[in-house]
């Protein structure tokens, strides 16, 4: 049997080491349970477990087979939840109480922080909802995985020809967004406040030029690489952009972040041009690049539209999770 006394906390930063274990737990979990996918790099773990998160505090903790993370929020509009980002335990240990005793690390810190909630986005059908299930997690805003062929999708659309329409101009900036659209960029964040977010007890935080910079930037400090595309006005107004990131700049797969129109520039196409213009910009910045995965709420039926018609397909269902301590 697996005791509490096998877990220990991760003091940050971990050692190259601690860093190394904990990606070959995450690639023995993947490996049993999404075997489709690949495994996590160096890179991308050690960045996530050595950088702090830009909205918060992380908590860590591992076993020889087992590792779990907790992000509590330290913005005033979040002071109450936290987010479990990883709690995942090797095929060859589980059902043996090493998962609960990992909750049990992970509920007691919720408590000692005066946290009421916590969320998790977890894949449907797995042992991963199952386990949440028993401990009263519900699911809160069902959601799926879309995943896009990259060398497909350069072959077969006009990636090269993407152009705005009148009164709009495309942009795009690798990093973190230019002082210069810093403030209309944060601006058209806010737009993400329409969203789908189910009944998740989680406030989304008013952009400002700072904090973007700040979640942009803990990108590149974790060693991934941010390319984002924008159709801006002559006024100076970023009326829709596209975020992309690799979290292993090496790495054959990227994560679609934001798509976001602006309130009075939709119906104009311009989600499907930025995006059609990111294709070009991948191509050129990450030729080893062969997917980009996204994940888009299942109420969203615009952008559902628009990644259908740029050839995503569904990967497999997931959803945000909640319990309330």
């Amino acid at each position: 049997m697996t005791s509490d006394s096998a877990i220990r906390a991760l003091t940050p930063p971990p050692s190259d080491a601690e860093a190394e274990a904990w990606r070959k737990v995450l690639a023995d979990a993947l490996a049993a349970d999404l075997p489709q996918l690949s495994a996590p790099t160096r890179v991308e773990v050690a960045g996530r477990l050595r950088v702090p998160p830009a909205r918060g505090r992380a908590a860590l903790w591992a076993a020889e087979d087992g590792v779990a993370g907790l992000l509590l929020f330290t913005d005033e509009e979040n002071r109450h939840t936290a987010f479990l980002d990883v709690l995942t335990v090797r095929p060859r240990a589980r059902r043996q109480g090493l998962g609960t005793a990992l909750w049990q690390q992970v509920r007691e810190e919720l408590l000692a922080r005066g946290r009421t909630s916590v969320t998790a986005q977890i894949d449907l059908g797995g042992p991963g909802q199952a386990f949440a299930e028993s401990l009263g997690f519900t699911s809160v805003l069902s959601m799926a995985w879309y995943v896009q062929d990259v060398p497909q999708a350069q072959r077969s659309l006009p990636v090269r020809e993407a152009a705005a329409p009148p009164g709009y101009e495309l942009v795009c900036w690798p990093g973190p967004v230019p002082d210069a659209w810093a403030a209309a960029a944060a601006r058209a964040h806010c737009a993400m406040d329409d969203a789908p977010t189910g009944d998740a007890d989680v406030q989304v935080p008013a952009w400002t030029p700072d904090r973007l910079h700040a979640a942009q930037q803990l990108i590149l400090d974790r060693g991934g690489a941010l390319t984002t595309v924008a159709a801006v006005t002559p006024e100076g107004e970023v009326a829709a952009y596209t975020e992309l990131v690799l979290p292993d700049p090496d790495g054959p797969r990227a994560l679609q972040y934001d798509t976001v129109v602006v309130p009075g520039h939709r119906g104009l196409g311009l989600g499907r041009t930025v995006k059609l213009r990111m294709l070009a910009e991948a191509a050129d910045r990450h030729p080893a690049l062969r997917a980009v995965a996204t994940t888009v709420a299942d109420e969203n039926a615009p952008m559902r539209a628009v990644n259908e018609a740029l050839g995503y397909r569904r990967e497999r269902g997931t959803a945000l999770f909640q319990l309330t301590l």
